[in-house]
C-alpha cells in the first residue's frame, strides 16, 4: 500500500538545519523501497513523501523518525493513497 506524507514547514530555521539530515533518511529509504518518490511543494512550504508500507502503523513509523519531523521542523499529515493509473494512448 501506498501512504502519502504531507510535510508542512513550521519552523523554517530549523528546517534548513535538519534538511540534509532529512535528504539522507529519505534517500536510504528509496534505496530500500520504502520511499516511491518524494519532492517540495513549488510553493517552498513543506513537500511529500510517497511511502511503501504493509499498514498505516508502518507507514506512521517511518514518517515520525524522519527528522523534520523529530524536530518540529514540519507538521506531519499522512494519509492512505490509491493513485488512480490511465492507459497511455
Amino acid at each position: 500500500m501506498l501512504y502519502a506524507a504531507l510535510l508542512t514547514i513550521v519552523d523554517e530555521e530549523i528546517n534548513m538545519k535538519v534538511r540534509p539530515a532529512h535528504l539522507r533518511y529519505i534517500d536510504e529509504l528509496f534505496q530500500q523501497g520504502k520511499v516511491v518518490m518524494a519532492g517540495p511543494f513549488t510553493d517552498q512550504k513543506g513537500g511529500m513523501v510517497i511511502y511503501r508500507a504493509h499498514s498505516y502503523e508502518e507507514a506512521k513509523k517511518m514518517a515520525e523518525q524522519d527528522p523534520v519531523v523529530v524536530e518540529r521542523a514540519r507538521t506531519l499529515e499522512l494519509r492512505e493513497w490509491n493513485p488512480l493509473s490511465f492507459p497511455l494512448s
